[in-house]
């Protein structure tokens, strides 16, 4: 029997787990057809099943599992081997996978991606956010980024981005013209509120905190979403008070579309945290944007 490609073998532990076919075809930027050929292929030279499949999940065969659990090892030494070139290159090369909240995509990310590949040309940077939390590792990713309450102990981890930040409150001048001003958090009960839900189907309480009182509610409104866009459009209508990161109000507090909230309540948490694992061979692209994050910090 023929040795199995590498590349088959790479496509079917990605698959194996993400459990999907298409989580795996997002993960790599490839096809979701493309990789399941590759799995086709490999349990056809080796004459087993490896994965199976159904309409709503993709699941190791008994075999698969043993496969995945001695491929995952070997792939990530070969990743390592072939990484360790770049310590001969002016400028290291290959891809960053990167795992992240939706914040830091939209609002911490962004100022840092054109000067880190300015520097280092030869890198591909991939980003998804997302909320939910996740083996990042497991998944495919070179390192995440999160808060604090999420990170894992084990992971080294460095500020990137705010040292702090705030929940902040706020509705329209109109809304608040029509339903008064909230003057202690559990007055939020009585108004419209616009809630968030995350991709895992929690709705999460709003939390405020003053002088080392906490106090959490579970609000209610005519709006849910789990698109920030239109919750901020909701609130800048009229429709109810939001309450959410202070990077996603800050130009509609400026400009006048919303006014604050019960701002002396609202609630400041450390900032988020690059994290890796600690391994001796750290790939180079990852090396570089470590370097570069803590580069920034200083």
């Amino acid at each position: 029997m023929a040795a199995p490609d590498l590349a088959d073998l790479d496509a079917f532990t990605e698959v194996a787990r993400a459990r999907s076919f298409r989580g795996a075809a997002a993960l790599r930027g490839a096809s979701a057809s493309g990789l399941s050929e590759a799995v086709r292929r490999l349990e056809s030279r080796l004459g087993v099943r490896l994965l199976n499949r159904t309409t709503r999940s993709v699941t190791p065969t008994e075999a698969g599992q043993r496969l995945l659990q001695r491929l995952g090892p070997a792939l990530t030494e070969v990743t390592a081997a072939l990484d360790a070139i770049n310590d001969h290159r002016d400028t290291p090369t290959g891809t960053l996978r990167l795992n992240v909240p939706v914040i830091v995509a939209r609002v911490i990310l962004p100022p840092l991606i054109g000067p880190f590949l300015a520097a280092h040309p030869g890198i591909t940077l991939e980003i998804v956010a997302e909320d939910s939390f996740i083996d990042v590792l497991a998944a495919g990713f070179d390192a995440g980024i999160r808060y604090d309450e999420r990170l894992e102990r084990d992971m080294i981890a460095i500020p990137i981005g705010p040292r702090t930040q705030r929940f902040a409150g706020a509705a329209a001048p109109a809304y608040l013209r029509q339903h008064g001003h909230p003057t202690h958090p559990n007055d939020l009960l009585r108004h419209a509120c616009i809630r968030h839900r995350f991709a895992s189907g929690i709705t999460p309480p709003w939390e405020f905190e003053r002088a080392g009182q906490t106090v959490r509610i579970v609000p209610s409104g005519p709006v849910v979403a789990n698109i920030i866009e239109v919750e901020l459009q909701a609130a800048i209508d009229g429709l109810g008070i939001i309450f959410t990161f202070e990077d996603f109000l800050s130009a509609s507090l400026t400009n006048g579309q919303l006014q604050p909230v019960l701002q002396d309540w609202w609630q400041t948490f450390s900032g988020p945290r690059l994290y890796y694992p600690s391994r001796t061979h750290m790939p180079a692209p990852l090396r570089a944007f470590v370097d570069f994050v803590k580069g920034k910090e200083g």
